[in-house]
């Protein structure tokens, strides 16, 4: 499955987020292009599962045990069967016992973790011997390959600290820093990919003004973007059902204009200028 189609995919299923869409099909795709392990997995930070079940249809099916914090979104996630069991529980305390997974998937989900290694801990000591884990993470250049404000009363640093606080991103680790915390938790990192460019970033940031980052401020700047969607009822809308795929197909074209989502399909990009990194390794 391409990047494009994917596109399509995710515009379907968040028709009310083209930056998230256009985000996810880059980053899906940069998985799927790798590969996912064989055996059962630990989706760590498993949201509402369609995200998952776009991954999966892209890879093939796997057997997987999701967890995530929000009650919500996990209560959304039980409709989709390749989810033996399901946690309501942070990352730092997984209610699985020691070495059940063959592999961890997190996407997307660390740069929201304040305090990393104690997850970190937990993702190790859930692993087998052996055990795999994928990570795909905003990297330290993210913040570099931002246009930044379009005021010139609001200097870049503001812009910056304001985009965190909306998007919860707490931290931009370089791969030298994810091979010290996975080293310190008897793990190895086999490779850092780049994805997602300069252009990209700027597309994704872009529609990001225009939906979330403009709601963001119409609510005062005191909601999440999770929450503002529940409060408005896009959030149940979209576990329902998906948009009718012309109508997807039609937006997609839209939100891919200017750097197509397709770009680096069949390679990976230089780790230090990519806003963001698939960090791969297994346990010691």
């Amino acid at each position: 499955m391409t990047n494009a189609e994917l596109l399509k995919t995710f515009v379907a299923a968040y028709p009310a987020q083209p930056a998230t869409a256009y985000w996810r099909a880059i980053e899906i795709g940069a998985i799927a292009s790798h590969g996912l392990p064989e055996g059962l997995g630990l989706d760590l930070g498993c949201g509402d599962g369609i995200l998952t079940d776009i991954l999966l249809s892209a890879t093939g099916p796997r057997q997987l045990v999701g967890i995530d914090p929000d009650p919500f979104e996990v209560e959304a996630a039980r409709k989709f069967s390749f989810y033996q069991r399901l946690h309501v529980a942070p990352g730092d305390s997984i209610p699985e016992a020691d070495a059940s997974f063959d592999f961890v998937l997190s996407n997307s989900v660390l740069e929201h973790i304040p305090h990393l290694s104690p997850t970190i801990a937990e993702a190790a000591r859930v692993l087998r011997p052996g055990g795999k884990f994928l990570f795909t993470v905003p990297a330290p250049p993210f913040r570099d390959n931002l246009s930044g404000p379009i005021l010139p009363s609001v200097s870049r640093a503001q812009y910056l600290e304001t985009l965190d606080r909306r998007i919860a991103h707490f931290n931009y680790l370089s791969g030298d820093q994810w091979k010290a915390l996975a080293e310190a938790h008897g793990m190895r990192i086999d490779a850092c990919l780049g994805y997602f460019d300069k252009p990209q970033t700027r597309r994704w940031e872009t529609l990001s003004r225009m939906t979330g980052g403009l709601f963001y401020s119409v609510f005062g700047q005191k909601q999440r973007p999770i929450e503002i969607q529940r409060s408005l009822g896009l959030r149940a809308l979209q576990n329902r059902a998906r948009t009718p795929q012309v109508f997807a197909n039609a937006l997609s074209s839209l939100v891919d204009l200017g750097a197509p989502v397709d770009a680096h399909q069949d390679h990976w990009i230089e780790s230090d200028t990519a806003s963001c990194l698939l960090v791969t390794g297994r346990k010691l």
